[in-house]
């Protein structure tokens, strides 16, 4: 068996070491904020209520099944309790290339807002105790402080010149009646999100569709000769005078947010509107608020 040499264990030992990635390090700071203002989860314990029994399904532990109450069927069951029936939470971030839009310097992208919030949301999850997993991932929920990195890893923007123009969500991996979030600018197809919210539903889970928008794709500013392109460059529509669109554009985004607000409605879910020239903790204050009513 062959030995690292000393320079090597050290340079491997120092990465792991390192500092936080800065979307971590910007996220813990938010959250903090938070913290300090009294948000924190008021409940106490992991709760010991019996809740009922359900079904087993691939991926639960063996010591989870109710052996009793599974000899008096044909089917093993696993006794949840109250509290643990909703103690996973699926985020979903868009990283399409609609996201990467900013209006103004001084204003972060969509991408970057949104990453900012899913990872402060996930830190703030896991100080109360749940388990947490990034849809894009692929992996379960789960708790820590690897998972916290795993998940700021995978919030980083896709280099890729590929990359879809709009991200569409997916749940059918998600835990049964576990809860989500769901965020992005909602402004490409809505078929996915109507199949995502509609197969979530039909497992049980609620959650957040939480639109995060640039303030001018709020008020669309533009006048005379203008070109609008898409982020990965496959739409494009040239005008010479932009105003004219202005009144056609605002009622298709508010007929957007209607779908959006109805599709949540439906679902029993929750829907906001956020724009990236605004203070985040605000935003963050309700997400972590609305998933604790979605309980």
């Amino acid at each position: 068996m062959s030995l690292s040499p000393p320079s090597s264990l050290r340079a491997r030992a120092e990465a792991l070491a390192g500092p936080l990635p800065p979307l971590q390090a910007q996220a813990e700071q938010l959250a903090r904020t938070l913290l300090l203002g009294g948000h924190g989860r008021r409940q106490a314990g992991m709760g010991d209520e019996f809740w009922q029994y359900r079904p087993a399904e691939p991926g639960d532990a063996g010591r989870s099944i109710d052996w009793r109450r599974s000899g008096r069927s044909d089917g093993h069951f696993v006794r949840e309790k109250e509290w643990q029936s909703a103690q996973s939470v699926h985020l979903w971030a868009d990283l399409s290339a609609s996201m990467g839009f900013s209006s103004d310097k001084n204003h972060p992208t969509k991408q970057e807002r949104a990453g900012l919030l899913t990872m402060a949301l996930a830190i703030l999850l896991m100080k109360g105790g749940e388990r947490v997993a990034l849809a894009s991932l692929g992996t379960p929920p789960r708790i820590g402080a690897l998972q916290l990195r795993r998940i700021a890893e995978g919030l980083r923007a896709d280099p890729s010149p590929e990359r879809a123009e709009y991200g569409a969500p997916d749940a059918t991996s998600f835990l049964p009646r576990s809860r989500a979030v769901f965020l992005s600018d909602f402004l490409g197809p809505i078929e996915p999100v109507e199949r995502a919210i509609g197969a979530a539903a039909d497992r049980g889970i609620t959650g957040l569709l939480y639109q995060i928008l640039d303030p001018a794709e709020e008020a669309f500013p533009f006048q005379g000769r203008t070109i609008f392109t898409s982020m990965a460059g496959g739409l494009r529509h040239e005008t010479l005078r932009a105003s004219d669109l202005r009144d056609r554009y605002l009622d298709r985004l508010a007929e957007r947010k209607a779908q959006l607000a109805h599709l949540a409605h439906q679902a029993g879910w929750r829907f906001a509107t956020h724009h990236t020239n605004t203070p985040a903790q605000p935003a963050l204050l309700w997400l972590y608020e609305g998933l604790e009513g979605a309980r």
